[in-house]
């Protein structure tokens, strides 16, 4: 299901055909809206909304072009308000320093009010920032609203902003915008926010996606939006449906994100298997242990899943690109359960990865890669270092002796008996000389060589 985190239905540009609208959102597979309040009026209408509708939640609060007409009344019934159960987070807030409908000082004062009551009833905001963005920054460090969080919504800042947002805990949600031809920039921005902290809003009735342009914006547009952020960080609708879905319920703890672990989890068009939680390594970027998800998928196990349990999940092995070894473990671990379900995938004519830190030999203690032969289609192998004692700081291998040289040689020894040889590296800031890297892959490794980004797992 879809989810729009940021629409404005109780606006007079709806009064005509709200129930139309709300049936087509409903109709294209948007199964839940978040009404956003920008005035006390507008406010009550989105919790009238909301309780008039299971699938509509809402948040109050006053937009900055409506700061300079708020007073002390006006705040005791937004904190009113708030008591309603289907009333998610403050907002919308924060500074519009383009339009500068309300003086500067005055939207200053009503953002930090707006921090105040969102701390005071445990609620997260929902943030405005338009040509303010030192501004705004500024005042959710100095306010510590990093203890509630929230959304920087309808984004159309600088890398720099985002990240920073991103450092506070907060999500980035983009909106039609991000569709606009001369918005290059912005979707830079969009590929380097994780899946974990994205959402898409249409801001409807306002920012109508390309192709609707000209149109009033409505919720059923959210799927343009979605489709654009899947095309920009190559996943699947379905992906990023599940990233979103995870996300409002992690915030808001709405909506019917499925938090069951999985063994078999689908991204793109290929299937990974969750074979193993172990490892032999403690990667300091690794969220194995504080937080493991990845693209919306829970692969903490209860148990080690068996070869049957495994093939009844895979089912038809050419329904998918290839089959993905992976999980949040090492594989190699569990050597036998891959030899003999890449016999069955292959049998089937299945197409074989195999995600691995390189250790399987000092797992074993002999060489394992010619098991491999007319099995493993693909080997990615992470190195994450340019040597020995940056590969300790960063993996912590839990082996005696030159575990880097071991990895290395691995790579180079997989290219007798697997077609396609992968190193990889993840881009810890400050930490990896990813240009050496890539001269050791390449000139003395003779493989492929990628870069992932070490806050965007699968």
């Amino acid at each position: 299901m879809l989810i729009d985190s940021h629409v404005h239905l109780e606006m007079p540009q709806f009064d005509k055909d709200r129930e139309e609208v709300i049936n087509r959102f409903l109709d294209n597979g948007v199964g839940l809206v978040i009404n956003i309040g920008s005035n006390l009026d507008s406010s009550k209408k989105a919790v009238e909304l909301a309780r008039n509708h299971e699938f509509i939640y809402a948040t109050v609060g006053i937009h900055p072009h409506e700061s300079r007409n708020a007073g002390v009344e006006t705040y005791a019934k937004i904190e009113n308000l708030l008591k309603n159960e289907k009333v998610v987070a403050v907002g919308e807030t924060g500074l519009d320093f383009f339009k500068n409908y309300s003086p500067r000082d005055i939207q200053t004062k009503e953002f930090i009010k707006h921090i105040q009551i969102a701390k005071k009833h445990n609620k997260s905001i929902i943030v405005h920032c338009r040509e303010a963005e030192d501004e705004v920054l500024s005042i959710l460090k100095n306010e510590s609203a990093k203890d509630i969080g929230g959304i920087i919504h309808c984004f159309s800042g600088s890398m720099q902003f985002a990240l920073e947002c991103l450092k506070l805990g907060f999500y980035i949600s983009f909106s039609g915008n991000i569709t606009y031809p001369k918005a290059k920039n912005l979707r830079e921005v969009v590929k380097i926010v994780p899946s974990n902290r994205l959402l898409i809003e249409t801001d409807a009735p306002f920012l109508s996606p390309q192709s609707k342009r000209g149109k009033r914006n409505e919720p059923a547009f959210v799927q343009y939006v979605a489709e654009k952020v899947a095309e920009l960080k190559m996943l699947s609708l379905k992906d990023v449906e599940r990233n979103i879905s995870r996300n409002i319920h992690i915030l808001f703890g709405i909506g019917d994100y499925e938090d069951k672990p999985k063994t078999a989890y689908k991204i793109r068009n290929s299937l990974y298997l969750n074979i193993t939680n172990r490892c032999t390594n403690q990667c300091v970027f690794c969220e194995r242990e504080t937080d493991p998800f990845v693209q919306g998928h829970n692969l903490r196990l209860a148990k080690e899943p068996g070869i049957e349990e495994l093939w009844k999940e895979i089912g038809d092995p050419t329904e998918y690109y290839e089959i993905v070894f992976c999980g949040y473990g090492e594989p190699t671990l569990r050597l036998q359960l891959i030899l003999d379900l890449a016999k069955k995938i292959k049998a089937h004519h299945g197409k074989v990865r195999l995600n691995t830190n390189g250790h399987g030999n000092l797992i074993h203690k002999r060489d394992i890669l010619p098991d491999f032969e007319g099995l493993i289609d693909t080997i990615s192998v992470s190195l994450n270092a340019e040597s020995e004692m940056k590969y300790n700081e960063i993996s912590h291998p839990g082996f005696e002796g030159n575990t880097f040289e071991e990895v290395k040689r691995f790579i180079m020894e997989s290219k007798k008996y697997v077609p396609n040889v992968i190193a990889t590296v993840v881009d810890t800031p400050n930490q990896i000389d990813i240009p050496k890297c890539e001269r050791i892959v390449k000139k003395e490794l003779g493989v492929e060589f990628r870069v992932r980004s070490y806050n965007v797992v699968g």
